[in-house]
Formats: structure tokens, sequence, C-alpha cells
């Protein structure tokens, strides 16, 4: 395949596709840009890029193309319009598409069954975020075909995350980062009752998040070790301290008279794994208790 040095497809003009398309240009790349609306590459075509009028013009015009668009289901749509039968052969797709590890690999399935190469990836930040220094990018597949592109995807981030031959990778650390996220964001509104309950400065609260959070990574990443090894001793933080601190969390909100489904929640997850007997182990026990479904 030809290597890519400056030239590049871009399939999909949302916000983030806009801001990808806008690196390469910056680096002096060709793009060439496809996006069902028409219009929404105006701009881009003003600052350089090429419009391509269907998507098989977009494929045929750079030996690898990213594409960037609201889900498979529409990915796929455009991809099974291609008219042209080898418009796919020898081309490299790299799917940033959100999606399901799942859907992943029914992808690569499929644009192997036409000859072209493909990776999956999980872009991890805002188009804002896009091509700092931590911009954390996640990439699964092909090693080989990685390794030929991995200088021009550096053009997106600094911290690109190659997570090996299996395909649904980026996918599943995706979802599993949202989990996180999403958690964690659960227990920063509920955080934000109890400031209001007190009339403290919800500013002032969020500030001393982004204080502690850096800290709180680190523990976490400690705990992502322990659950790894198997070996669930006490070795940081023992599982009846959190016990003990969510039963607060849940008293403090009924006494404060505020939503309580967030505690009641982790309460309810730390009280199983006290009740199987891990209350002196190590906090990442609860997860033995979470494996098999309830």
């Amino acid at each position: 395949m030809e290597t890519l040095k400056n030239q590049i497809s871009i399939i999909g003009l949302g916000p983030m596709g806009i801001k990808i398309a806008q690196l390469y240009l910056q680096k002096g790349f060709q793009v060439n840009v496809f996006n069902r609306t028409a219009a929404k590459a105006d701009q881009l075509v003003r600052e350089g890029a090429r419009l391509a009028k269907n998507i098989s013009e977009a494929i045929e015009a750079s030996p690898v193309s990213i594409v960037i668009v609201h889900n498979y289901a529409v990915a796929n749509d455009l991809f099974s319009s291609i008219e042209t039968g080898n418009a796919l052969a020898d081309k490299l797709i790299v799917q940033l598409t959100t999606g399901t590890s799942q859907e992943a690999r029914l992808s690569e399935t499929w644009f192997n069954s036409k000859t072209a190469g493909y990776l999956d990836g999980a872009i991890q930040v805002a188009p804002e975020q896009m091509a700092q220094p931590d911009t954390t990018i996640l990439f699964s597949g092909n090693s080989g075909k990685y390794l030929e592109i991995e200088d021009t995807l550096k053009i997106l981030g600094g911290n690109l995350k190659y997570l090996g031959e299996n395909i649904g990778a980026a996918a599943a650390m995706d979802t599993a980062t949202l989990s996180y996220i999403y958690g964690a964001a659960a227990g920063f509104l509920h955080g934000a009752l109890i400031a209001e309950s007190e009339n403290f400065d919800v500013r002032e609260y969020g500030n001393i998040i982004a204080e502690i959070a850096p800290g709180m990574g680190e523990f976490l990443k400690h705990e992502g070790a322990v659950i790894s090894s198997g070996d669930f001793k006490l070795s940081q933080s023992p599982l009846a301290i959190s016990v003990e601190a969510t039963e607060r969390i849940l008293a403090t909100a009924k006494l404060s008279g505020i939503n309580s489904e967030f505690p009641q929640f982790a309460a309810n997850w730390l009280k199983r794994a006290k009740d199987a007997g891990y209350e002196q182990e190590e906090f990442a026990a609860v997860i033995k208790t979470l494996r098999t479904p309830r």
C-alpha cells in the first residue's frame, strides 16, 4: 500500500471531523473531504480542502481515510453505497466513529472482504482538546497497518495508545473510560447537592475536586493493578473504610433532604462486598461481587 505522506481523506464533517481536517491542512496535507451535507465543507474548501462529490471519490483520492460520523450505522450505510467494486482495494480505513467492540469486529470483517486495511479508534477528548501533548486517542487492529501511519496519526494528539491486534479493544476501552467518567460525574453532581444544602459555593467545590482528582487517579491506578494481580490483600485502603464512607454519604443525603439515589446505589454495592466477607481486603475487592450479574 502506498504510504501516507501528505494526503488524507476525512469522511464526516461534524465538529470533530472538521477539526481533524483542519489539523492536516495546517500540516500541509492534501485533504479530501466528504460529508452527506456538502455545505459543511464550505469553510474547509476555503482553507484548501478538496470536496469529493461522493464517498467513492473520497476513498479513491487518498491511501488512507479517517471516518468520523455519528455512529456505525451511518458509516455502514455510507460504505454500502460505494458503487465502484474496487474502490476500497488496498486502502486503509481508520474508523474513529464511536461504537461497540462487536461493531468494530463486524467492520473489520467487512473491510477485509474488500481487501482494505482497517483500524479502529476512539478519541478521548473534545475537538478543542485535539493536537495537544496529552490528547489521548485509542487504536486497535493490525499492528503493521498501525505502524505505517503512526507518525501521521500523531498529528491528532501526543498520547496515542495502541492496544493491540484485537480490533474491539479501542471501542471496549472507550466504553470503559466513559463508565469511569459518568460514574465520577454522578458522584460530582451528588456532591454539588451536598454543597448547596450547606450554602457552599459549588464553583469552589468544583475547584476542590480538580485539586484532588490527580491523587484519585493514582489511587485508581493502584486499584487497577490489584485487580489485574488477583491479590486483594490489604495494600492501601481497606474496604471497611469505604463501606463506612458510603453509609455516611447516604445518611447525610437523608438528613439534608436531598436526592439519595446515588449514595444508596454506592452503599448497596459496598454492603454486598462487606456481606461477602471482603471488609478487610483492598477496596478493589468490590469487583469480586460484581463479576456475576444480579
